[in-house]
């Protein structure tokens, strides 16, 4: 029986990975620190099924304190997923970010040598190719012009994984996450947003024109992405790949906003204000490379992606 352990365990993605792990018979270590970005009882509901399972455990702790915890039993594989989001909060608190995202990252590649665990899928983010005009992106194109502190991080861990490669010979994938939405999807991001301020009668807050543009993930394709770079990692030697998961459609703010509220069936008022700083204007996802490595192939459209996500929504909101 594989064991495996998830980082960022309570978080969104992490527990939709955490919950299709434990189906397939892995064993599961999750490890999360509650950060308060967002309401604790939000990850409370979403390791609820899990804390039922005979075959998962849950630690509360942040991975800067992973060497403390008591893990001694073997790990096959670390899914390390834990970090601080949000771009323009990381402009706000720079240092923060670098101590979780980076400091972090180097405290879970400490843990795999003391550990002898060989095995890391990394979870990077398409932030790291900053505002090119060069679409679609491509993971061999110049990644070196963040422009977000979250950015520049999530580089930063990708280069660490590249050294512990090198050095330590372990096994990694670094998956660059495209916009990740769905069901139970943080209260922050915008499909959350705007279906809550619709259904408020509350206007819609536009950054911009609403011609920037976002390759929406639906989460089980993600995970899906995931489960597949677990599999390739474990089953191969001397793996150090980068990887986009995406879907490979952008939509537009705009063309998002429009699907919502052709969705929702509710009247929208929409105020225009000055685009965000550190946003980018497109992220665009070649997936060729996941395709052929992984075997991955993305299945829901942002239609009906967006219908999943509003049925969850009113389900959960009356």
């Amino acid at each position: 029986m594989k064991r495996i352990i998830v980082t960022g365990a309570a978080g969104f993605i992490g527990s939709n990975l955490v919950n299709k792990l434990l189906d397939a018979g892995t064993e599961v270590i999750g490890i999360d620190n509650f950060d308060n970005f967002y309401p604790r009882d939000i990850k409370e509901g979403n390791i609820s099924t899990a804390l039922k399972h005979p075959l998962y455990t849950f630690i509360e702790a942040s991975i800067l304190d992973i060497g403390t915890l008591n893990l001694s039993k073997n790990v096959d594989c670390i899914v390390h997923l834990a970090a601080k989001a949000g771009v323009l909060p990381s402009i706000n608190h720079p240092s923060a970010y670098v101590d979780t995202n980076i400091q972090g990252t180097q405290a879970i590649l400490n843990f795999m040598q003391t550990n002898a665990i060989k095995k890391l899928v990394f979870a990077s983010s398409s932030s790291v190719y900053g505002n090119t005009d060069v679409v679609p992106f491509v993971e061999s194109a110049a990644t070196d012009s963040p422009i977000s502190p979250y950015a520049a991080t999530k580089k930063a861990g990708e280069l660490l994984c590249k050294t512990a490669h090198h050095l330590n010979k372990k096994d990694i994938i670094c998956l660059r996450l495209f916009t990740v939405y769905g069901p139970g999807q943080r209260p922050d991001l915008a499909i959350h947003k705007f279906f809550k301020l619709i259904d408020s009668g509350k206007p819609i807050q536009v950054y911009g024109d609403g011609l920037t543009s976002r390759d929406y993930t639906f989460v089980s394709d993600t995970v899906d992405g995931i489960l597949l770079a677990i599999e390739h990692v474990m089953a191969n030697s001397n793996v150090f790949e980068i990887v986009n998961l995406g879907n490979e459609y952008p939509v537009s703010l705009n063309q998002l906003i429009e699907h919502i509220g052709e969705i929702s069936d509710s009247p929208m008022q929409i105020n225009r204000v000055d685009k965000k700083p550190g946003d980018v204007d497109i992220t665009y996802a070649d997936i060729s490379k996941a395709k052929q490595l992984l075997g991955y192939a993305p299945k829901v459209s942002i239609q009906a992606g967006l219908e999943e996500f509003y049925k969850w929504f009113k389900s959960n909101n009356g």
